[in-house]
């Protein structure tokens, strides 16, 4: 059952076990700010194309992994992928970057490509983790459940600009 806002810019497909969108049910698709497909079983998202006014997009709990494709979203701010299977950093990166040129706060907590102390990564892992995905996302302003700092973002850009223009490509974490 689709759960939907008074006005339809808030509709919510959790916990539905779906591996592709109900188009036909939803309405107007552009129209839709809000979209919660969380405990789902999604592994391809190419369908959300239609919606093109998409602020706010919810995929926790799903089959999503670092070769997912999405479609451009130019007013996509805030991006939860928690608890998938993104096991590359750069190459999820990538993706995010130049699907979501617009995106404030990202979330993707509890993946093998964003170690942290609670799945067994170490400090050096997270900070390098949080410099290489801040660096690759100009406007981000949280990343998981901590804020961006105007120093942080210039400490992350430094490394990897150096990095990147010394023939490297992106981060150690694949």
């Amino acid at each position: 059952m689709t759960e939907k806002s008074e006005d339809g810019r808030t509709v919510s497909l959790a916990y539905h076990g779906l591996e592709e969108l109900p188009l036909r049910n939803l309405g107007q698709l552009e129209t839709i700010r809000h979209l919660d497909l969380s405990n789902n079983n999604f592994s391809d998202l190419r369908a959300l194309r239609g919606f093109t006014g998409l602020g706010t997009l919810i995929l926790d709990r799903n089959n999503i992994t670092s070769h997912i494709v999405f479609p451009y979203l130019p007013h996509l701010e805030v991006l939860w992928v928690n608890h998938n299977k993104i096991a590359n950093l750069a190459l999820f990166i990538q993706t995010i970057s130049s699907s979501f040129p617009n995106l404030k706060h990202f979330s993707m907590m509890d993946n093998e490509a964003a170690p942290s102390y609670f799945n067994g990564g170490s400090k050096h892992e997270y900070l390098d983790y949080r410099a290489f995905v801040i660096s690759h996302l100009p406007k981000l302003m949280a990343l998981d459940d901590t804020v961006v700092s105007e120093e942080e973002r210039r400490a992350a850009i430094k490394v990897y600009s150096q990095i990147t223009s010394s023939g490297s490509r992106g981060t150690n974490r694949t």
